[in-house]
């Protein structure tokens, strides 16, 4: 008699990929709702990040990137801002978090 504990095949091989929302707000500029998610895959691999763009409507623009393109990017995007970001005029009032 065997004290073993079954696996079942949803165990060894799970199928649904993991979605964690990182961030969301809406760019007062062109009303877009933005949201960062990082997406692990159910088959493994390296975690992306999924920026998701919501445009006026339904249209979405959605892509995926790597750790290495996203640190690359975001240095970029700080080294633009830091100098401009303090005398720069604030977003309207419905600008923010969702």
């Amino acid at each position: 008699m065997s004290n073993s504990v079954p696996v079942t095949w949803d165990a060894l091989y799970p199928t649904m990929d993991q979605i964690t929302s990182l961030l969301k707000f809406r760019n007062p500029y062109g009303n877009q709702e933005i949201e960062l998610q990082q997406v692990d895959y159910a088959a493994g691999g390296t975690p992306m990040m999924r920026l998701r763009i919501k445009e006026r409507g339904a249209r979405f623009t959605i892509f995926d990137i790597d750790p290495v393109t996203a640190k690359s990017w975001a240095e970029a995007m700080s080294a633009w801002a830091e100098p401009l970001a303090d005398r720069a005029v604030p977003p309207p009032s419905e600008a923010g978090e969702l």
